[in-house]
């Protein structure tokens, strides 16, 4: 599968089809699975609380997995608005196959604000300058700089860590870089709930 494509088929995913207020319902992809894949229904779960939240992103959530999902039918995700803060908004989903919840999460988001840091500082790093074709599984180390692909069926996993200046440094800090090959549309999750197409 071209990257793309898999791409596409991603942001397909997780484009939630909105049935009610606070109800949205989830599809699967064309795999052949005994079981849901439980980033996808984690994926989605935060997909649905981001579409009826007004403003910020998500900063924190917990999450438990309660039942195995079936990849036959299509999962409800119901959200219940718990609260709405000038800075926090919280939301929890319930995602529900069977009449029964196979999954639940609270999430909360926050408003961008300046306040006090706890987080150190990032450290300074390059960016890989090649990219590389997911379609080819393989595993190199060159010129102190690590680069590993994984995949699996359709999905793959690339990782590019940037090289590091000492052997100190590498054995106490690490740099990896994620990132989606291609364009991802801004209005997938935690744009304004009001600039969105109401539900008649």
């Amino acid at each position: 599968m071209e990257d793309v494509e898999a791409l596409a088929l991603l942001v397909d995913l997780l484009d939630l089809e909105r049935i009610e207020v606070n109800t949205f319902r989830g599809q699967h992809p064309a795999e052949e699975r005994q079981r849901t894949f439980g980033g996808q229904v984690a994926a989605q779960a935060l997909m649905a609380a981001g579409r009826t939240v007004e403003a910020g992103a998500v900063h924190s959530l917990h999450s438990y997995f309660l039942r195995p999902g079936d990849p036959s039918i299509p999962i409800l995700y119901e959200v219940d608005r718990i609260r709405d803060g000038r800075s926090f908004t919280t939301r929890r989903v319930v995602a529900i196959q069977h009449g029964r919840a196979i999954y639940n999460m609270q999430a909360s988001f926050h408003v961008d604000e300046t306040s006090i840091e706890h987080q150190s500082e990032m450290r300074a790093c390059r960016v890989p300058r090649r990219s590389v074709d997911s379609t080819s599984g393989f595993k190199t180390r060159a010129q102190g700089r690590r680069l590993v692909q994984t995949t699996t069926s359709d999905r793959s996993t690339i990782r590019r860590r940037a090289p590091v200046e000492s052997e100190a440094e590498q054995r106490t800090a690490s740099t990896t870089l994620i990132k989606a090959d291609g364009e991802l549309p801004e209005t997938l999750c935690c744009t304004p709930a009001s600039s969105r197409t109401p539900v008649t």
